[in-house]
């Protein structure tokens, strides 16, 4: 299979399968081989009337000899209810299927085409792609396979490696004339392995082997250059040549790697106490729990891990996973130039969405382009990608450690504060594309060697003033009776893993400055684990401001508390002050309001929504967020620069005052509507209120057709909307007798002089007769995928403009596609087309391009065929924030609250942690279950950290106690996991108490 790209690149992608029969069985704690042996026998005795077959598979790797969370079971014909009787285990915490992953290195030795990297027209022929996950933004081979073959790919791979010598520029040499050269550091590369004879490295502490070939060597190069870039000591020298160099091979040469050497490997990198772990793979599935919850645990361990943030660029919102998590490093990639490189992957994060919003990552930026590092067997070679410029932050945090006299202050926080107060401001990018900057090492030398433990922030202030770098923030005024501006602040703990929020932040605006022109309210998390959480800053504009213009500052205070990391008890703690700064500006009038729906926007993960261009298969789901400020970016900017407020709807549509805005905005919908949603928009369109609606393919055949393996639930997976939900859109819009079909088209045409393409988009089935439709001649893009023929279709209706009967009634406009709006793989922009909508909607003046058009016809009257269904037996409720399951068909559940912002945390505080207040394990015990899983989610915090102070005064080893408060966490955020039963957490408590015993 051929991939084209943007630069010449060295790729390595994968492409996971499953190992049946083989599951891995992961457990509550850490236990040896004997008792892993015999929970699994005493689970599997029930199961099936004992008549099972099974056994354990032996794993021959350097951590067999010690405890582990996991073990692998090979399990013929095992049932779902097998399986579930395994997890009902008090000590096993999840079952889920072995994986292989196959690796393979490439080099794309093509100049930068003319077309954008995303193009997937001209004279290419459909082929069948192979996935289960994306692992990367390309262009795809057409042929006549289309969807004929379904496949697989993983959501992890490592991160394409794309020539200078990176480590004097950034002035490791003046640390190396210190003396500072990476003595006393344990840094791990996990990657394709090392020769043992390697004339650039002097210190390769222990080389290690977690595949099933019997050599340590690199057979591919990446390893080897990784290492290089790090602890090379001639030629391309890296950072801490001095370093203890540990070796993980986890790749081999054929590029297979399986789920269970990782979780090895990194138990085995905690039981060494590894400093800095380098980790260059990446991928969407912020979701995919063992792997995030292994990363926590590492870093809880204070190994300090970097991760590239991604190759999936200059798409915003393509963030990869782990990069993307508050207590790992994420490193973006620019040039020697200090221009953020093409390829490197921009923020926001998108776990908070639609609620929400996203945190600012990457978290720093270096040189990722053309760097020189070690060649395979001697000499240099030069690569480009995230996956160079970690190993460069990476080496230099070794470096920087080896720094600091009392390694005691540096932990994955510390460093983290230290890099991003002395990164350097790149001029003219904004944050999601450069983090705080570009890596200072000399900065960061000076800062850590004079650090003392404490909290921060990131960003450290809030300025909606300062443009570009707080785009999108900068990028529009705030007023009275608009969406709350909400700043998503991660909280840096330096003074221990485990900390906590004291009372409440304390919003103070400054009356000079007319801070009481804003209200401020904030969330935020009840505990921070691993040396992290978040600060929810939500600002808004107060009454007395609604025809007021001007700038208004104040701070909002946080004191952060954290157990001392030493025998005599009491607690640290430290304050910051978060500066805000906004611009007010009068409430807009009606008609330049634009209202977007994010609320009914779902994405991968974690349910397989497809992409709604049917011929971007190597790049199949979902994933980029779907809002303004990630793949509809240039949407947004386009609709400012025209002079348009567009604000974000992250809440049901009962939730907001339709008189305050001229257009709703429902693009690319995937989610179902609440019968009240429904009946509040027709009251409201009926009340003045204008709508449109750009819809996408949804036909169950094709459906059908585009399914794939999943290799977590091992289960054929099929689509559960199309590219947007029309059966719900349908039910939405029927009121004024219009309707979506299942027809699925493509294909060039000009309308009102603009050249226009629709990609798998569908067709108007029904309008009212006094409405205004347009049709075009198009491809039958269904017919091609169901049986590989190609047909013209004539006088497809795609577009339809109709005002309302009522007096003062609004206008509604329906488009049957979005690609021509979404950043993702959009060919030809619409945003003429969007402009002409609103003008429409906003101010009733139809287009004369339009309703003069010679492409108006008739409009449909739905008699030609039946309207578009659900697909039957599908799984949305798994996904949905409105549907539930039902003995017969999901049903909707009971309409939510709206958001309603105040200074109450989630969580309440109700107990005193006082500084002379201590816990054992007695203490810890004696906490009992009253009202089962919902009072311990409640009263969650308190756990973790009485927990917390028991493994504090403890002398067994901390990786016990970390994993105990990371199953707390685990159940702080996973709830699912359980599938909702409800457990009694003095059960839980009882079995950390045993592993602590043991």
């Amino acid at each position: 299979q051929i991939l084209y790209h943007c630069l010449f690149a060295l790729i390595l992608k994968h492409c996971p399968l499953s190992v049946f029969p083989e599951y891995i069985v992961a457990f509550t704690g850490y236990f040896s081989a004997k008792a892993r042996s015999l929970y699994i026998s005493s689970a599997l005795r029930s199961a099936s009337g004992g008549a099972l077959e099974w056994h354990i598979v032996p794993r021959e790797n350097p951590a067999s000899d010690f405890p582990s969370d996991f073990e692998l079971v090979h399990i013929r014909q095992a049932s779902p209810s097998s399986l579930l009787t395994l997890e009902d285990h008090p000590y096993i915490k999840r079952v889920t299927p072995q994986r292989k992953v196959f690796r393979s290195l490439k080099y794309i030795p093509s100049p930068e085409p003319a077309a954008p990297c995303n193009a997937t027209r001209g004279t290419q022929k459909w082929q069948s792609w192979q996935s289960s996950r994306p692992f990367r933004r390309t262009s795809l081979s057409l042929g006549s396979g289309f969807w004929h073959a379904t496949g697989r790919h993983s959501s992890r791979r490592l991160l394409r490696a794309i020539p200078r010598h990176v480590a004097q520029i950034l002035q490791a040499d003046v640390l190396w004339q210190m003396g500072h050269t990476g003595s006393g550091v344990k840094v791990a590369v996990f990657d394709t392995g090392l020769s043992e004879k390697h004339p650039h490295f002097k210190n390769v502490k222990e080389r290690t082997n977690w595949t099933n070939e019997k050599t340590l060597d690199d057979g591919l190069g990446h390893g080897t250059f990784v290492a290089g870039v790090i602890a090379s000591m001639r030629e391309c020298q890296g950072f801490a040549p001095d370093s203890e160099l540990h070796i993980f091979r986890v790749f081999t040469n054929n590029q297979v790697s399986y789920t269970s050497w990782f979780l090895d490997a990194f138990n085995y990198a905690i039981l060494k106490k590894i400093d800095v772990l380098n980790l260059s793979i990446g991928g969407p599935d912020f979701m995919d729990h063992p792997f995030v919850d292994k990363v926590w645990e590492l870093t809880a361990n204070r190994v300090i891990m970097v991760s590239a943030i991604g190759n999936d660029g200059p798409l915003y919102g393509t963030l990869n996973n782990p990069a993307d998590q508050m207590d790992v490093i994420g490193v973006g990639g620019i040039d020697f130039e200090d221009n953020i490189a093409r390829f490197s992957s921009r923020g926001m994060t998108t776990w908070e969405l639609p609620g929400g919003y996203g945190r600012v990552k990457p978290d720093i930026v270096t040189y990722g382009s053309g760097v020189r590092g070690s060649g395979m067997k001697e000499g240099c070679r030069s690569l480009s990608g995230t996956s160079v410029a970690s190993p460069v932050v990476a080496g230099a945090v070794t470096l920087l450690a080896s720094t600091v006299l009392n390694r005691e202050l540096v932990n994955p926080a510390s460093m983290k504060q230290a890099l991003i107060a002395s990164a350097r401001r790149l001029p003219g990018v904004n944050m999601f594309e450069q983090g705080h900057g570009k890596l200072d090492l000399i900065r960061a030398y000076q800062i850590l060697n004079s650090y003392r433990p404490q909290a921060s922030l990131s960003p450290s202030y809030i300025d909606l003033t300062e443009c570009p770098y707080m785009w999108p923030y900068c990028s529009q005024p705030i007023y009275y009776g608009g969406m709350p501006t909400i700043v998503n602040v991660t909280i840096l703990n330096g003074m221990g893993v485990t900390g906590r929020i004291v009372d409440k932040p304390i919003w103070q605006p400054y009356l000079p400055q007319n801070g009481d022109h804003i209200d401020v309210a904030v969330s935020y998390s009840p505990v921070l684990w691993p040396w992290a959480g978040y600060l929810a800053v939500s600002i808004s504009v107060a009454k007395k401001a609604a025809s007021w213009e001007g700038i208004a500052q104040g701070h909002v205070m946080v004191t952060v508390a954290s157990p001392a990391e030493n025998d005599v008890g009491g607690e640290l703690t430290s304050t910051v002050k978060l500066p805000i700064k906004v611009k007010i500006v009068p409430t807009p009038p009606r008609s330049k309001r634009v209202l977007w729906d994010q609320y009914h926007n779902l994405r991968y993960p974690p349910g397989y929504f497809p992409r709604d261009n049917l011929r971007m298969k190597n790049d199949p789901l979902d994933w980029n967020g779907d809002h303004i400020h990630t793949n509809f970016r240039d949407m947004y900017q386009h609709l400012r620069s025209m002079g348009y407020f567009v604000e974000v709807l992250g809440a049901p549509i009962t939730c907001f005052d339709a008189s305050q805005y001229g257009t709703l905005l429902m693009v690319d919908s995937e989610e179902e509507y609440f019968p009240e949603e429904i009946t509040k928009l027709r009251r409201d369109v009926d009340n003045g209120l204008s709508l449109i609606v750009f819809s996408d393919w949804y036909n169950t055949s094709v459906m059908r057709k585009v399914k794939f393996y999943d290799e977590n639930t091992r289960q054929w997976w099929m689509p559960d909307t199309g590219g947007a939900n029309v059966p719900a859109l349908n039910d939405l819009i029927s009121v004024w007798g219009m309707a979506f079909s299942d027809g699925l088209y493509e294909g060039d045409f000009t309308l009102a002089d603009h050249d226009m393409y629709y990609a798998s988009g569908c067709s108007i089935a029904r309008f009212p007769e006094d409405g205004i439709v347009i049709a075009k001649n198009l491809k039958d893009q269904g017919l091609e995928v169901l049986k590989q023929e190609t047909a013209v279709v004539e006088g497809v209706p795609i577009l339809g403009l109709y005002q309302t009967p009522s007096d003062g009634g609004g206008r509604i406009a329906l488009y049957g596609d979005s690609n021509c709006i979404d950043d993702s793989h959009r060919q030809k922009d619409c945003f003429w087309l969007l402009d002409a909508l609103l003008q429409y909607t906003s101010y009733s003046m139809t287009p004369p391009s339009l309703s003069h058009s010679h492409s108006r016809v008739a409009p449909p009257t739905g008699a030609e065929r039946p309207l578009p269904q659900r697909l039957e037996g599908n799984h949305l409720y798994r996904y949905s924030k409105v549907l539930e399951a039902h003995l017969g068909d999901p049903k909707p559940r009971p309409l939510p609250a709206c958001p309603h912002l105040s200074w109450r945390p989630r969580w309440l505080n109700h107990l005193n942690y006082s500084s002379q207040r201590s816990y054992n394990v007695s203490d810890f015990l004696a906490m009992k279950c009253e009202a089962g899983f919902y009072l311990f989610l409640s009263n969650i915090s308190h756990y973790i950290y009485a927990f917390q102070q028991v493994c504090r005064r403890s002398q067994y080893i901390s990786l016990l106690c970390v994993h105990g408060c990371q199953h707390f966490h685990h159940f702080l955020s996973v709830r699912s996991l359980y599938k909702g039963r409800t457990w009694c957490p003095s059960r839980r408590a009882t079995d950390f108490s045993d592993t602590l015993k043991q």
